[in-house]
């Protein structure tokens, strides 16, 4: 995965290149998918609805990098290829689904949010309308704080 944030200090590339590994959503899918336990290619891609092969195999290998995933391939005729959470993929587990979790108890107060915003928006120019700056949220959450401390 190439980093896009260059300019940024070596400890925010770096929370930066993780969240953008572990953020991206099919990502997450397979790590859950895959906390169930052992899955072939084919079972992983019937159980993530919309993923193509090509994104499930992109996913698959940047996760396997990562340290997240193991592929084993078993010498049969057709091979077999099955993936598998890590200990670092199932210490990942957490987080996501913790996450996931989140994300479902709170979506009627974010679709509320947006709704409320994109009202008041509407007439506003781009120029009127806040900017989100990164990495000051990363500063004022204290990840670089934490990130430098580990």
């Amino acid at each position: 995965m190439k980093p896009r944030h260059k300019n940024l200090p070596a400890d925010c590339r770096t929370v930066s290149e993780v969240l953008a590994r572990v953020g991206d959503k099919w990502s997450v899918l397979v790590v859950t998918r895959l906390g169930a336990g052992p899955q072939r290619f084919n079972e992983l891609r019937r159980s993530i609805g919309g993923i193509s092969q090509r994104m499930l195999t992109l996913t698959l290998r940047g996760l396997e990098r990562d340290g997240l995933i193991t592929r084993t391939v078993y010498p049969t005729i057709p091979p077999r290829v099955d993936y598998e959470l890590t200990p670092l993929g199932r210490d990942l587990l957490t987080p996501v689904s913790a996450l996931g979790e989140w994300a479902i108890r709170n979506q009627a107060k974010i679709a509320r949010a947006r709704e409320a915003f994109d009202s008041s928006a509407k007439g506003a120019s781009p120029r009127q309308l806040p900017r989100h700056d990164t990495r000051s949220d990363l500063r004022q959450t204290g990840l670089v704080q934490a990130a430098r401390r580990n």
